[in-house]
């Protein structure tokens, strides 16, 4: 009996095993996870970083827009970094002292006083300090002003302490515009002063000419007080110096009127015009009363007053009266000056008719007391400085 052909034998393609994965698939899929774990945390990382860096800070207490915050000289990193969290703009000594190190100025930062603004981040924090923007206080002593002027300006600074115990000698001030800081006691401040204006006289008394009446910086320094009390104008004190040092020179008093009012005051505004008896009255430093200069200054004055003094202009000029455009106006007679003052009192009253709204005739007719009479043109001495009249008043 014949056999069935058998149908040849088919090759199968062997099938993926399905079943638990290997040790190769494990480790994929963990490394996987793993940097999908670190992502998170570096993202979270971040955040944190930008958190603490660049996003808002500490507030200002009691709802100050800044922070004042000193930093002494000669502080190190680590009494900086706690200064500032006892001052509440930061929160960490640490992350300050890892910023200022990752951004490479921890050399850069200077003593002083900064302003941090309420909420202000760590990044701002420190440019702030790296930048050197640091608070800057003034004290300004003005020509002119006594040393009593000068201790009420110290004490109403209020970023300096202590008390100026003793009133100092005047004329031993400089006036100047100094930089003071936070906290620095007042009689120290006065002691720059002192320090400042002893200094400067010693070089400015090297410089005078033959033609200074000064015998010593003293009295260089008393005389330019005086020239200072008189007169504010640059191109003015050499000229007021020349009178005051020819009335020196002939043996006549000097009858300087801010010389009245220091007796009075000690050089405060008198608020009001001299009284026929102060200028009577018999002080120390009333120059219409005693000969020759008073026994100290009057003022603290400026370097171009001291120099007017030591170099003043030559003339022969005696006397000198407001021309009311804020300067004066010189007579070498006292027929000039009378012709001078006499012009300056037809200003005043033209003036005050003018601010009262009455007609100038008003206060200028017969019925007034005029006091000394104006001069014609013709009257004038030849080469006489004279006070004209503004156009305005007339």
């Amino acid at each position: 009996m014949a056999k069935a052909p058998t149908r040849p034998a088919t090759k199968k393609t062997p099938s993926r095993a399905k079943g638990p994965k290997g040790p190769r698939s494990s480790l994929g899929i963990g490394l996987i996870t793993a940097g999908g774990t670190l992502g998170l945390f570096l993202i979270a990382g971040l955040i944190a970083l930008w958190a603490v860096y660049w996003g808002p800070g500490p507030k200002a207490e009691g709802g100050a827009e800044v922070t004042v915050v000193t930093l002494p000289s000669g502080a190190g990193v680590p009494v900086i970094a706690a200064n500032l969290k006892n001052a509440g703009v930061i929160r960490s000594t640490d992350l300050f002292r890892a910023a200022i190190s990752l951004r490479g100025v921890d050399r850069k930062i200077r003593a002083g006083e900064y302003e941090v603004p309420s909420g202000a981040s760590l990044s701002k924090v420190v440019s702030i300090l790296a930048e050197g923007k640091s608070v800057r206080h003034y004290v300004t002593l003005p020509e002119g002003w006594s040393s009593a002027q000068a201790v009420d300006i110290l004490m109403r600074q209020p970023v300096l302490t202590g008390e100026v115990t003793e009133v100092p000698d005047e004329g031993t001030l400089w006036p100047e515009t100094y930089e003071v800081a936070r906290g620095e006691n007042r009689q120290a401040v006065v002691a720059r002063m002192q320090r400042m204006a002893a200094q400067k006289l010693d070089a400015l008394w090297a410089t005078r000419s033959r033609n200074t009446i000064a015998r010593t910086p003293q009295e260089a320094l008393i005389l330019a007080s005086i020239v200072e009390k008189e007169t504010g104008t640059d191109g003015e004190r050499q000229e007021v110096a020349a009178v005051f040092t020819n009335r020196l020179r002939m043996g006549m008093r000097l009858e300087s009127d801010p010389t009245i009012i220091y007796g009075i005051t000690k050089g405060k505004p008198l608020g009001r015009g001299i009284r026929l008896s102060e200028i009577r009255a018999d002080t120390p430093w009333n120059t219409y009363v005693i000969s020759g200069l008073p026994p100290t200054p009057i003022a603290n004055p400026g370097e171009e007053a001291i120099k007017a003094v030591l170099n003043p202009a030559r003339s022969e000029y005696l006397f000198f009266v407001a021309d009311g455009t804020g300067g004066h106006v010189f007579a070498r007679t006292y027929q000039e000056h009378l012709l001078n003052v006499a012009r300056w009192r037809d200003v005043e009253r033209r003036r005050a008719a003018l601010e009262s709204g009455l007609p100038v005739d008003a206060l200028t007719n017969d019925a007034v007391d005029t006091g000394p009479r104006v001069l014609m043109p013709e009257q004038i001495p030849a080469g006489a400085q004279v006070i004209r009249v503004p156009e305005e008043t007339r």
